[in-house]
């Protein structure tokens, strides 16, 4: 994944849990807007959420923050 994917993640989830609490769920789409504007950066983050870690569609930003963390 791509280090400004790995940003953008880690700072919606950080704006999240500040917003919302450590329960917060999210989906991968909240990493994007809502026109369709970059279609490979959207496949990608897609490729990891479902493909690669078989996520449900809502997870706790917290989990997903620190898989993103691990990735480096």
């Amino acid at each position: 994944m791509r280090e400004s994917l790995r940003k953008k993640i880690r700072d919606v989830c950080d704006v999240k849990i500040r917003q919302k609490g450590l329960t917060v769920g999210l989906s991968f789409y909240a990493f994007f807007a809502n026109k369709n504007d970059d279609p490979e950066l959207l496949m990608e983050a897609a490729e990891w959420w479902i493909r690669t870690h078989k996520l449900n569609h809502f997870e706790k930003a917290e989990k997903i923050k620190k898989m993103i963390e691990e990735l480096g």
